[in-house]
């Protein structure tokens, strides 16, 4: 990206956030997530959602009625539009109930918001008004026609055109010719927003339903999320007025689409928290209930240690690292593009290990359809693709990442870990000692990586994008169990655990962070022939294994802990 670009970017990006949101207050926030658990718990039953999933149904009254009934639409509209402003910690919290009741009416809801994202971050200020005031006022649904059948998530690729139509040598709009796939609200939203290539360059189009030209196909039959509409769109000779050109000026689609990225990813990221919780939240009372050789699951670490504590805990370091972002986010930063993967990684990643877990914690029962998990598990699994897959999530936050550990000259995660080890002195249970040693690790790794240009394997990119999302998220799981000791966490910040858990959360969750980094890290520089037979033991030494694996010291005793809470034991 030139430079003159990206200085476009970042004036864009700030003008978006002063035009986002001021945010609800505590007090709003939890009257609008009561309205929703409310809302969705008198009208809409178990049953409800499995049947729309048997019967691959769109709820269009039930979509509709969340934003018209409840106002959950006007979270994401700017107050000057008649919406309420939420900033991204109200429209975490929000995403991940959302994502708790059912993943894909949730879908249904978050593709109004992409759908408008580029009117919100592009569009002229005549064009917001009337179309996000639309969603404010009248609860239409929105579409994001980006994806196409060839180019998947390379929006640089896409092929549509958009051709200019001139009347008496006047240009009066464009004529929109191309396929898009996989557009969740696809088949019923009532406004379209269209990425195509206009002769400046990648363009979006605000489109209505109903446009001569412009059709769609049948219901893509999925895996999951079937209570969502997903379908192919098709485009021939389909005239867009000047008008509807957003921001009146060509060229400027990728980085509209660039803008928002921190945000959408943020919410998909609470989607997949939610969803992995609604999940462990089956689980955990089930195994109140189910006797096994007299006793209760629940008094057994065979299933508590297994299939609950390490998927609780993984759920609390995404949950973590998205607060984290959320708080940037609304305080005005730009630019967290990287911080969003690694959010949405962590999260959705948790989340999908969190639903396969619940199927195995409710054995026989859990693979049938008569159960939630089961569609919880197959609901989850979209997170990892949608909004970009774990594996572009991986590129993205090693490349990022790499270029600060090349600018600091090895010493960026460095640094971070001594930060850590300070806190340590004052924290001492949060596990701040244990989460540097990860973060030394990385270090060391990335080091060896740069030493011996290990970086060419494209799949030592993707697995190093995989040990920062890992060292990050332990540091901030860290971070947050210090703020909650030290009352300093954000007032809407979720309260599930006290303080104590959630150092014993913090614990469990860096001492596999750093064991994994270290071991992990060996394995791929020494698989890429990275280090020599005679530099081993100093490699070793370097990453700091002795004193990572004398770090695992007490993980019963937390992991324990974890569960006397989730229990309700103590």
């Amino acid at each position: 990206m030139c430079l003159s670009t990206q200085n476009l970017l970042t004036s864009r990006k700030v003008a978006l956030v002063q035009t986002m949101a001021t945010g609800l207050d505590q007090e709003t926030l939890e009257m609008t997530l009561k309205a929703f658990h409310d809302y969705t718990k008198d009208q809409i039953k178990d049953a409800d959602l499995l049947g729309f999933d048997e019967r691959d149904e769109f709820p269009t009254d039930v979509v509709r009625g969340i934003g018209t009934d409840l106002g959950i639409q006007l979270l994401f509209v700017p107050e000057s539009c008649g919406g309420m402003g939420g900033d991204a910690v109200d429209i975490y919290r929000v995403c991940e109930m959302m994502g708790r009741f059912d993943l894909g009416i949730a879908t249904g809801v978050l593709a109004t918001f992409l759908g408008s994202d580029p009117i919100l971050a592009g569009g002229t200020p005549e064009q917001q008004q009337k179309w996000l005031g639309m969603i404010a006022e009248q609860g239409v649904l929105f579409a994001y026609g980006a994806t196409e059948p060839e180019a998947g998530s390379d929006l640089g690729a896409l092929r549509t055109t958009a051709t200019p139509v001139h009347e008496d040598g006047v240009l009066v709009g464009y004529k929109l010719n191309g396929n898009k796939q996989w557009i969740s609200n696809g088949g019923v939203a009532d406004v379209y927003t269209i990425l195509a290539n206009a002769p400046g360059g990648p363009t979006w189009f605000v489109l209505e339903k109903g446009a001569p030209g412009f059709s769609h196909g049948k219901p893509e039959d999925k895996h999951g999320i079937r209570a969502s509409n997903t379908a192919a769109l098709a485009l021939e000779d389909v005239f867009v007025p000047l008008e509807n050109l957003v921001g009146g000026v060509e060229g400027q689609g990728l980085i509209q689409a660039q803008m928002v990225f921190g945000y959408t990813r943020l919410m998909v990221a609470a989607f997949g928290l939610g969803g992995g919780w609604a999940a462990m939240d089956r689980a955990i009372p089930y195994s109140v209930g189910r006797i096994q050789a007299g006793a209760p699951l629940s008094e057994k670490q065979g299933y508590t240690h297994k299939l609950i504590v390490p998927h609780v805990v993984r759920l609390e370091a995404g949950r973590a690292y998205i607060e984290h972002v959320a708080e940037r986010l609304a305080a005005g930063e730009i630019n967290l593009n990287t911080e969003g993967a690694i959010a949405k990684y962590l999260a959705t990643e948790a989340g999908n290990a969190a639903a396969d877990a619940a199927i195995q914690a409710l054995g026989g029962y859990g693979y049938t359809k008569e159960y939630m998990v089961e569609k919880y598990r197959r609901d989850v699994r979209i997170t990892t693709i949608y909004e970009g897959t774990s594996e572009i999530m991986e590129m993205t936050i090693s490349r990022d990442r790499w270029q600060s550990h090349l600018k600091t000259r090895g010493q960026h995660y460095h640094d971070k870990a001594k930060a850590l080890e300070t806190l340590h002195l004052k924290h001492p249970q949060a596990g701040a000692d244990i989460s540097a040693l990860a973060l030394h690790a990385l270090a060391e790794v990335l080091e060896r990586a740069r030493v011996n240009k290990l970086t060419r394997h494209q799949h030592m990119l993707f697995r190093l994008g995989e040990l920062i999302a890992l060292a990050e998220g332990a540091e901030a799981l860290t971070r947050r169990a210090v703020a909650s000791a030290e009352g300093t966490l954000n007032p809407k910040a979720d309260k599930r655990f006290h303080t104590p858990a959630l150092a014993a959360i913090s614990r469990v969750f860096a001492r596999d962070a750093a064991l994994r980094i270290a071991q992990e890290g060996m394995k791929w520089v020494a698989g890429a022939n990275g280090v020599t037979d005679a530099e081993m033991t100093g490699f070793e030494t370097a990453l700091r294994l002795s004193a990572i694996h004398r770090a695992q010291k007490g993980l019963f005793d937390d992991m324990t802990a974890v569960a006397d809470t989730l229990y309700d034991r103590i």
